[in-house]
C-alpha cells in the first residue's frame, strides 16, 4: 500500500473531481427529486417553509461513483508509463474486490436511504438494510482487525462499527450543513493522515469523498436549495466509516502506539453526540431513534447562538479535535 514519493497531484485530482462531479450533479437531482415528489416537506421540527429536494445523496454518490469509475477505465486502458499510474493499477488490481465492495456498499446504502425518504421505513427494517451493508463490508475482508482475537468477533465489531457511524451521521443531519461539513472534516484528516503514511489507494478515496460533500454544501449550507435526506446522510456515515477501517494506523514499529485512536479522535464529535442523545433518551423513556432538539448544535442554539453560528462552533470542534491525532 505505500509509494513513497507518490505524487500529491492524484490526490489534488480526486478532491477537484469530487467537487466538480457532485456541483454538477445536483442540479440534475433536484429535478428528479422534485418530478417524483422526494422532497422534504414543512413541519415539525423544520424552519423551511416550502418542500425542499432530498437530493444530496445522490448528488454525493454522483461525486464518488463517476470519478471512481472513470479513473478506472484510464487506468485499465492508458495505464500510461508513470509510476503513480503503474501503482494505482496494480493497487486497483489487488484490491478490485474490496473496491466493488465499498462502491456496491454506499449505492446500497443511499438506495436504502432513498426508500427511507420516500416511504419512511420502519426502525426495525431500516437496521435490517444497514446491518446488511455492514456485513458486505465484512465479508469483503474489510474489517477491523487490530487486538481481534478471532474472525467471528472481527466481523462483530466492524458490523457493530459501522452500524455507529451510519446513525451517527444520521443524527447529526439536523442542521443544515452540519452533517456534509462533519463528513468533509473527518474524509479531510483521514486523507491526510493516509498520505503521510503513502497509502495511496486510501488517500484517493478520502479526498475524492471531501470533495463530494464540498460539492454539495454551497446548495445546502448557510440555505439550503437541497437537502442531504436519510440518503445522503447513511452514506456520509458509512463512507466515513471505511475511511476509519481502511488506513493502517497502527504498525509494530512505530513509536506512536495512540495512533490507533486517530478514528475515534476524527468522528469524536459525531461519535459523542450519538451517545448523548442515546443515553438521554433511554433515561427519558423514549426510542433512541426518535429525534428531538437535544443534539449539541440544538443546545448551542438555546445557548445564543444563530443556527449557522451553531454549526460553524460544532465544525471547529470537529476539526480541532480531529487534529490532535496529528500529534
Amino acid at each position: 500500500m505505500e509509494a513513497p514519493g507518490f505524487p500529491y497531484t492524484v490526490y489534488l485530482a480526486a478532491f477537484a473531481a469530487g467537487v466538480v462531479t457532485t456541483y454538477a450533479a445536483l442540479p440534475f437531482w433536484q429535478r428528479w427529486c422534485l418530478r417524483i415528489g422526494l422532497v422534504d416537506h414543512p413541519g415539525h421540527r423544520k424552519i423551511h417553509s416550502a418542500p425542499v429536494p432530498l437530493a444530496g445523496g445522490m448528488a454525493v454518490l454522483s461525486g464518488l461513483l463517476l470519478p471512481l469509475i472513470g479513473a478506472t477505465l484510464v487506468l485499465l486502458l492508458w495505464p500510461g508509463a508513470e509510476s503513480a499510474a503503474t501503482a494505482l493499477a496494480q493497487g486497483m488490481s489487488q484490491r478490485a474486490t474490496q473496491i466493488a465492495a465499498i462502491a456496491a456498499g454506499a449505492l446500497g446504502i443511499t438506495l436504502l436511504g432513498v426508500l427511507d425518504d420516500r416511504h419512511t421505513m420502519t426502525a426495525r427494517r431500516k437496521f435490517a438494510g444497514q446491518f446488511a451493508v455492514a456485513a458486505l463490508l465484512a465479508a469483503a475482508d474489510l474489517r477491523v482487525t487490530l487486538f481481534m482475537p478471532g474472525v467471528a468477533f472481527s466481523y462483530a465489531i466492524t458490523v457493530l462499527w459501522v452500524l455507529t457511524l451510519i446513525n451517527a451521521f444520521n443524527f447529526m443531519d439536523n442542521m443544515n450543513g452540519l452533517c456534509a461539513g462533519l463528513g468533509a472534516i473527518g474524509a479531510f484528516l483521514f486523507g491526510i493522515f493516509a498520505a503521510a503514511a503513502g497509502q495511496y489507494l486510501v488517500a484517493p478515496l478520502a479526498f475524492l469523498m471531501c470533495g463530494a460533500l464540498l460539492g454539495f454544501l454551497p446548495h445546502n449550507f448557510p440555505d439550503a436549495r437541497a437537502f442531504l435526506g436519510d440518503s445522503g446522510s447513511h452514506l456520509v456515515g458509512y463512507m466515513l466509516a471505511v475511511m476509519a477501517i481502511l488506513p493502517h494506523f497502527h504498525r509494530p514499529d512505530q513509536t506512536a502506539p495512540l495512533a490507533v485512536l486517530t478514528p475515534l479522535l476524527v468522528l469524536a464529535v459525531p461519535l459523542l453526540d450519538l451517545a448523548w442523545v442515546v443515553i438521554l433518551r433511554l433515561r427519558m423513556g423514549k426510542p433512541f431513534y426518535v429525534g428531538d432538539l437535544n443534539h449539541l448544535s440544538h443546545r448551542l442554539v438555546r445557548w445564543g447562538l444563530t443556527k449557522r453560528d451553531a454549526v460553524l462552533v460544532v465544525w471547529l470542534v470537529a476539526a480541532l479535535i480531529g487534529s490532535l491525532a496529528l500529534i
